[in-house]
């Protein structure tokens, strides 16, 4: 088989078409692993944001994406750890801030051994990045607005100071002398939080606490509530069930049933293409393809 190697150096700042698909094949193929053992277990799973937008615009990638992303209650989460672990532990591995101190993240990445998929904000943490299927593990949050308000904070407060430990300069969504100013807290920030050996287990213990503080009491509502925005990924149960199949490429994948009205909540006409300025992806600082052979998907 051989081996494929890329570099920043050798891309450019963008994917070729070889490379991209080759990524997107890679994944397709960890995706079919992914769901033979969720429907083998009968683990509940579902796809949502943009491999949503690509399942129904595309039937599969939005052309230029390079990433799956994967939402599952957190208690067919942690089965499909064990499960991945045991029966797949010879091809794949999990990355998250349980099984590496450096890991700055509240996702969970599943990552095939022999590959290199190191993003660009990311190249200066030292974990094992390879290309990966991102798992969101969804927990059960208050249907209590206040309750809610404080649960979010908190886990959402936990887990961009863990981030800030690792990464002085983390992506903001600003622009300009604000972005400057805001980079400018970021780095002293971490700066601190390094002199006083602030510990990662610590504050992903605390992060934790807060994500799970309501699990197994029956809450209507499900969340991740650790992306950029506190309230970002909120879903109600009866937004996500029953799940419905889509098209995604060759296979098809769970999502929630009002997946068109979500979307639409959070993206507006996601049918419409956006500008090509604004067509972004995970374009690596580093990548290695491992032993991926053209046409590997299937």
């Amino acid at each position: 088989m051989k081996k494929w190697k890329e570099t920043r150096e050798k891309m450019g700042r963008e994917y070729d078409a070889y490379t991209l698909k080759a990524v997107q094949e890679i994944e397709l193929k960890m995706l079919e692993c992914f769901l033979e053992i969720c429907e083998k277990h009968d683990l509940t799973y579902f796809a949502f944001a943009g491999t949503g937008i690509g399942a129904l615009r595309h039937g599969g990638f939005i052309p230029w994406d390079d990433d799956i992303d994967i939402n599952m209650p957190r208690k067919d989460f942690e089965k499909f750890v064990e499960i991945a672990n045991r029966e797949y532990g010879d091809r794949y591995y999990f990355l998250n801030a349980a099984t590496d101190k450096n890991y700055p993240l509240m996702t969970t990445r599943w990552c095939k051994k022999g590959t290199v998929f190191w993003e660009e904000p990311l190249k200066d943490v030292p974990c094992k990045f390879g290309i990966f299927l991102d798992l969101y593990p969804m927990d059960e949050v208050s249907d209590d607005p206040k309750k809610l308000r404080r649960q979010a904070m908190s886990a959402w407060f936990w887990s961009k100071i863990m981030i800030l430990r690792e990464v002085p300069y983390p992506v903001l969504p600003f622009q300009g002398m604000t972005k400057k100013v805001i980079h400018g807290i970021c780095a002293c920030a971490h700066v601190v939080l390094k002199t006083f050996h602030v510990s990662h287990n610590w504050l992903y213990r605390r992060c934790m606490a807060a994500c799970t503080k309501y699990n197994g009491t029956g809450t209507n509502t499900l969340g991740y509530l650790c992306s950029s925005k506190p309230y970002e990924d909120v879903l109600r149960k009866s937004q996500i069930y029953p799940l419905k199949k889509l098209k995604f490429e060759h296979l098809e994948l769970n999502f929630p049933n009002k997946i068109e009205e979500m979307l639409t909540e959070t993206y507006g006409d996601y049918m419409k293409l956006p500008p090509v300025e604004k067509r972004k992806n995970h374009f690596p600082y580093r990548l290695e393809l491992g032993d991926y052979t053209q046409g590997e998907k299937g």
